[in-house]
């Protein structure tokens, strides 16, 4: 059994019309949560994404993932293909042909992927937004951490200096 899987299958929570996703089971051997774990990942998203409607080399999906070295990319197809998201088809040539495509469930997952990407798109902005303030505020409360060490250093020496 491949580390990080659980023994047994099942639900850990019920995921119906009163969706809260606090009723989720937060333990690591829950099903879905390591579920989640590997579509999630960005290797995963990306090589579902590549194969929409279509089957690519390993070679072409090595060349289309910027910064996925072979080994990941081996991992990330073997993983999919474990979970029943892609096929994959060797061909009995020199050397071996190997491609790789959705299955029917992995094309049903590629829909939440574009909406998740069109989510991204449309949020970008605020987002790089929200990023710039936070930096400006983490700068500020940093700055104002070392001026009280400075502080404090220099009231230790004050003090140090008065008792000798």
């Amino acid at each position: 059994m491949e580390e990080g899987t659980s023994r047994s299958l099942g639900h850990c929570a019920d995921t119906d019309a009163d969706y809260d996703v606090l009723q989720w089971d937060t333990r690591e051997d829950c099903e879905v949560r390591q579920i989640l774990d590997r579509i999630a990942d960005k290797w995963s998203l990306l090589v579902i994404a590549l194969l929409d409607r279509r089957s690519l080399r390993f070679t072409e999906l090595r060349r289309k993932v910027d910064g996925i070295s072979q080994r990941m990319l081996a991992r990330t197809l073997r993983h999919l293909e474990r979970d029943g998201l892609v096929t994959r088809t060797v061909y009995p040539t020199v050397p071996p042909r190997v491609d790789y495509e959705l299955t029917p469930m992995g094309a049903t997952l590629h829909e939440t992927i574009r909406a998740l990407v069109h989510w991204t798109e449309t949020h970008q902005n605020a987002i790089a937004t929200a990023r710039a303030a936070y930096d400006v505020r983490m700068a500020e409360e940093q700055r104002q951490a070392e001026r009280e060490a400075e502080r404090r250093e220099t009231m230790g020496r004050s003090v140090s200096a008065s008792r000798g």
